[in-house]
């Protein structure tokens, strides 16, 4: 059984930056992307952005232009760095990997921005 182990969220202020990592116990074959999701209390998980085998990345507009993902094939990591985050970015943050076979998710880790 595969695991995905996120990096401990925490505080950060509003305008500042926050650097989220997660790593898979060991190489998943087949993966189709993977990416992050969030979810903020009340509100549906939302997807945050991706990326594909090919290095390409999609994000959502709520975060384009201020976060970044990016992956380290060789540490079975993907990354997610937030910048200029607002306080609309406090969610519950997902690693999600998706295979053939259905979707993978880590265990979540809270950001917190406050102003």
């Amino acid at each position: 059984q595969v695991q995905l182990m996120e990096s401990e969220g925490g505080l950060v202020q509003t305008g500042g930056s926050l650097r989220l990592s997660c790593t898979a116990s060991k190489t998943i074959a087949g993966i189709k992307a993977m990416g992050w999701y969030r979810q903020a209390p009340g509100n549906e998980r939302e997807w945050v952005g991706h990326i594909i085998s090919n290095g390409s990345t999609r994000y959502a507009d709520s975060v384009k232009g201020r976060f970044t993902i990016s992956r380290d094939n060789a540490k079975n990591t993907v990354y997610l760095q937030m910048n200029s985050v607002k306080a609309e970015d406090t969610a519950v943050y997902l690693c999600n990997v998706k295979v053939p076979w259905g979707d993978m998710w880590g265990q979540g880790t809270q950001v917190t921005v406050s102003s």
